[in-house]
């Protein structure tokens, strides 16, 4: 039996094989049962998770990026978690990418066979100029999608450093990739359909690291998004709330602080707590890799 056939057969839930008898409400208290899994699971694999965000950390230092690579739900994942990195944490665009199969439209249309390509990914990680500060991180409910392996094999073959995130254990994939997290959420209720369990694993493992890697990169203060884009009008209250708590001043003082630096939440606080000028503080503020706490007491 080949790798493929082997993980078919293990994806049919004997728990749940008569799911389609049951009474609603115990169809959704199965849903919910077999959710509540997902978390002591991750829990697991804690470590590896520390580790990752490390070496993720130290190449954007090193002026690297993260990639996330995957198809079907896990690529539309790793879409959803690095499109939410420049407005959460003020980061360039490019910081934090993701490479999908089947591009763009695959996030509104599904586009299953494409998943088998083993062209498109290192293509794409060519065009946009991968190279050896970079870190590649491969996602695969399955453990075996040929895409991402793909993407994973070009990104050694250039020294790029590889992760690879799988749902159901250890899985091909992390033979291709330096580090791996590899929780086994078990078959899903319905057998096959990885947008559940492994679809809500994936998700919670990649907030978890993007959240991590920006704590280590200084872009949180407290559990304050200190580098949020003020691009709307709850962003901007909640920037003014932000300052406020941070510099103990009312709401109106926040308000002013934030108009004069152009509703940059970090600026404002260095303008206020360092008694510097605007155009000071705005240059403060744009320094990498350093924790507002760093600036506020080094200036």
């Amino acid at each position: 039996m080949d790798d493929l056939s082997i993980t078919i057969s293990k994806e049919q839930n004997l728990e749940t094989q008569m799911l389609s008898e049951l009474p609603l409400i115990e169809v959704l208290s199965l849903l919910n049962h077999h959710d509540m899994q997902v978390a002591t699971e991750i829990r697991k694999t804690l470590l590896q998770i520390s580790t990752v965000v490390t070496l993720i950390a130290k190449q954007m230092k090193k002026g690297g990026r993260l990639f996330y690579v995957g198809a079907g739900t896990s690529g539309r994942l790793g879409v959803l978690d690095s499109a939410e990195c420049p407005p959460t944490f003020g980061t360039d665009p490019n910081l934090v990418q993701s490479v999908i199969a089947g591009g763009a439209q695959a996030m509104l249309q599904a586009v299953e066979n494409i998943e088998d390509c083993t062209e498109s990914a290192p293509e794409e990680l060519r065009a946009r100029e991968v190279n050896e500060l970079d870190v590649v991180l491969g996602i695969a409910a399955s453990g075996r999608t040929p895409f991402v392996i793909a993407g994973l094999k070009y990104a050694r073959s250039i020294g790029a450093k590889t992760v690879a995130l799988t749902t159901r254990g250890p899985g091909l994939i992390c033979d291709y990739a330096d580090l791996s997290i590899a929780p086994d959420v078990g078959p899903e209720v319905l057998a096959g359909s990885t947008r559940m369990k492994s679809g809500s694993a994936q998700k919670m493992l990649l907030g978890m690291i993007s959240t991590a890697v920006m704590i280590e990169l200084g872009k949180v203060h407290g559990n304050l998004m200190v580098d949020v884009k003020a691009s709307n009008e709850k962003l901007r209250i909640r920037a003014k709330h932000m300052v406020a708590q941070i510099c103990d001043v009312n709401e109106q003082i926040a308000q002013e602080l934030l108009i004069a630096v152009g509703y940059n939440v970090r600026a404002a606080v260095l303008y206020h707590s360092l008694d510097i000028p605007a155009q000071e503080a705005l240059a403060l503020a744009a320094q990498p890799f350093r924790s507002l706490k760093q600036q506020l007491q080094q200036g």
